[in-house]
């Protein structure tokens, strides 16, 4: 990878799904698709969000509101070309049109 690189940080539910499968899952297989140069999944060990709450792991190491994350990356070129592209389509938040 020699060219500039974007990387595109995504976030999620663990408990999200997407026609039956983890959304997770269904997004890497999506970039997988798009031959996107990497995608790595990650869960959140401790985190807040927005309503000021702490999520962490409870009994026995399960948590119901984990928090997943997705980096993607990909030579800038292209990422400005699929964003320009989902723009136009019309593409929202959770739309697999990147």
């Amino acid at each position: 990878m020699t060219e500039p690189m974007k990387l595109r940080l995504i976030f999620v539910s663990e408990t999200d799904t997407w026609n039956e499968t983890p959304l997770y899952q269904a997004i890497v297989q999506r970039l997988r698709n798009l031959n996107i140069a990497g995608a790595t999944v990650q869960t959140g060990v401790l985190g807040s969000g927005h309503h000021m709450r702490v999520h962490h792991r409870g009994l026995f190491g399960v948590s119901d509101d984990r928090t997943v994350s997705i980096v993607a990356v990909d030579d800038e070129a292209e990422t400005s070309r699929r964003t320009a592209r989902a723009s136009r389509q019309g593409c929202r938040k959770a739309s697999f049109c990147f």
